[in-house]
């Protein structure tokens, strides 16, 4: 994704759903921001990530899924919201809140986004901002040294742990107790 927007115009979530499938893209604040794709270490990355969360939620009432995912944050009935995010993995426990045509109304539990250099301070300010007012429950975000793992509370505050890949492998979910997700 290019820090740069597409257009200066004001889009919602009526007029995303009506753009092609192909056209990749997140909107933020009625501002369209193009995603470009990932490299291969965001792509092997996301998949070690997506093939943990799917062995440790299968058989429960939670949903791993990954990008491209439509994440409408603060859905309006009048689809005139104006923010719709794909993470790059997500878990979505509330069922109500997911289907099978691509799109999550509201805040899944726990959303994982892998950094790159175009999405390096999107990811770590826009973002984050959004999902703790969203009521996202915890935010991971991995870079090539570290994962930052962030459970938002409920009064508006953050507990943040920082994980060095030299001194920890495996890191542990704040809100799900037993998931362990490795890197190595």
């Amino acid at each position: 994704m290019s820090d740069l927007a597409y257009s200066l115009d004001h889009y919602t979530y009526k007029d995303y759903k009506g753009w092609p499938e192909d056209f990749r893209c997140e909107l933020i604040y009625g501002v369209v921001y193009m995603m470009s794709s990932p490299n291969g270490w965001h792509q092997q990355t996301s998949w070690m990530l997506a093939r943990q969360l799917d062995e440790f939620f299968r058989g429960t009432s939670c949903t791993p899924f990954t990008a491209p995912y439509d994440v409408r944050l603060f859905p309006q009935d009048n689809e005139q919201d104006d923010i719709v995010v794909q993470p790059d993995l997500m878990v979505i426990c509330d069922k109500r809140k997911w289907s099978l045509d691509g799109i999550c109304e509201g805040a899944p539990d726990l959303i994982i986004e892998i950094l790159s250099q175009t999405t390096n301070l999107h990811d770590l300010n826009t973002k984050y901002e959004l999902y703790k007012r969203a009521g996202v429950r915890e935010y991971w975000i991995v870079s090539k040294e570290a994962v930052k793992v962030c459970q938002f509370q409920s009064d508006g505050k953050a507990i943040e742990k920082r994980y060095d890949f030299d001194a920890q492998k495996s890191i542990p979910s704040s809100i799900f107790p037993g998931l362990f997700l490795k890197f190595d």
